[in-house]
């Protein structure tokens, strides 16, 4: 009895002094590895604060809502947009698209470009050497430098590089060696570069013949095939020290409007998703899953009002408590045609956070990215997102970049011999393959 009683009274005092909520961030309802009723042997040292939220405290209102963008660029290289984005929003990261890609050295001056400028608007402020660990207060906190690069027609690496196969051909093969093959080349190509986040694999099941969006981006058509061939890839960037985003929760694969232009809408209800649409999702989780992208697709027996990208529904609900994901949720683009079509976007993108989401993507238009992160310091500061639904997702974002050891180290050259070698090799392995220009 006496015991409970310590153990109640304890409880207590943890939850009233705020340590047991802050024990960790964003998981709400869940509490340290210590018992709140134990004895303390008054000899014991302090208990330490975790470092990032020693961080996540020195950091402004205005650069914890800029690590919940990641933004595009408008051409070849740096420009003042940029450097705005950078200096002045403290962006979290940056996307790098078809129109940033000329050849390897020019891509490679690019994200150089980005690095320096991110660095050394840091080390205006502070003296912060480059490889000072992100955790401690006077660091820099390094971009997400992100790409999607799934291989067939979603590639962006330079031209000089060999194309990988599509998910397609990968899946008519059914190999799991292979799979995860192609993902260790997929995240060697990307980290050659500088790169540190690849939006792939594809974890949606291609049950739509009419569906051209996914098409042959898909494993196949069966959460079988999808879930285990999909986990290979990402085990397989991940492995290359990549963050592997999988995609798009809680299924694009049945759909027929393609989300760049408009709102897809999909008539099926939750039991129908758990039994095939968010298996592979599942699998991806139940295997290390670091980060997720949602979908702008609107299923309305779910969730009549708003689509999976910036449901709570969705993101909190399902994606969080039901299949336990604690990693990074990321949205699709914001300036899709799913959208812009039918939501104001910054708008969209303060609903996302409220809803769960840590990250927004937004690829196209200066304008456009700048009222995202307007309307989100502006959520902020109105209450419309409260100060802890902010700090859970920047602690997320912080340890995520702190567990793949992101730095914004320049890289000297990219050995494109080296990387079309990798790829020359599997082709020569399974020769169904072909090779893909």
């Amino acid at each position: 009895m006496l015991l409970l009683i310590a153990i109640v009274v304890g409880g207590i005092y943890l939850w009233q002094s705020g340590q047991w909520k802050d024990s960790i961030p964003g998981e709400q309802g869940q509490t340290s590895n210590q018992d709140p009723g134990a004895q303390k042997d008054p000899r014991d040292p302090a208990p330490q604060e975790d470092p990032l939220l020693t961080k996540i405290k020195t950091m402004t209102l205005e650069e914890k809502i800029g690590q919940l963008a990641i933004v595009g660029i408008n051409g070849l290289e740096s420009d003042i947009d940029t450097e705005k984005f950078i200096r002045t929003y403290h962006v979290g990261g940056f996307i790098i698209m078809g129109r940033n890609v000329h050849d390897h050295n020019q891509l490679l001056n690019l994200i150089n470009s980005l690095k320096r400028l991110n660095h050394h608007k840091e080390s205006e402020k502070k003296s912060s050497p480059i490889d000072s660990p992100i955790n401690s207060p006077e660091s820099p906190i390094p971009l997400f430098l992100a790409v999607d690069e799934e291989g067939g027609r979603v590639s962006r690496m330079p031209p000089e590089i060999i194309t990988l196969p599509a998910n397609q051909k990968i899946g008519e093969l059914n190999n799991e060696a292979l799979s995860y093959q192609i993902g260790s080349a997929l995240g060697r190509e990307v980290k050659a570069f500088g790169l540190n986040l690849n939006f792939a694999p594809v974890m949606d099941i291609f049950s739509n013949p009419k569906n051209t969006v996914i098409g042959d981006r898909s494993f196949g058509s069966t959460p079988e095939i999808v879930g285990k061939l999909g986990v290979q890839t990402m085990k397989g960037i991940q492995d290359q020290g990549v963050i592997s985003v999988v995609k798009h929760f809680p299924g694009h694969g049945d759909t027929v409007m393609d989300s760049h232009m408009g709102l897809p809408v999909v008539q099926y209800d939750l039991e129908h998703l758990r039994g095939f649409e968010l298996l592979p999702f599942r699998d991806a989780i139940n295997q290390g899953a670091d980060a997720v992208m949602t979908a702008h697709i609107l299923l309305p027996k779910i969730d009549s009002q708003y689509p999976a990208s910036f449901s709570r529904k969705f993101i909190t609900e399902i994606l969080r408590q039901e299949l336990g994901f604690k990693g990074v949720v990321i949205t699709d683009d914001l300036t899709m045609g799913a959208i812009m079509e039918n939501y104001d976007i910054g708008e969209a993108a303060v609903r996302a956070i409220q809803g769960g989401s840590d990250l927004v993507l937004i690829c196209h238009d200066p304008e456009k990215m700048e009222r995202v992160l307007q309307a989100l310091l502006e959520g902020a500061i109105n209450g419309e997102i409260p100060q802890e639904r902010i700090d859970e997702s920047v602690y997320r974002i912080l340890s995520l970049k702190e567990k793949y050891n992101l730095k914004d180290e320049e890289i000297p050259q990219v050995d494109v011999d080296s990387l079309n070698g990798v790829v020359k090799e599997i082709l020569r392995e399974y020769p169904s393959l072909g090779l893909v220009d």
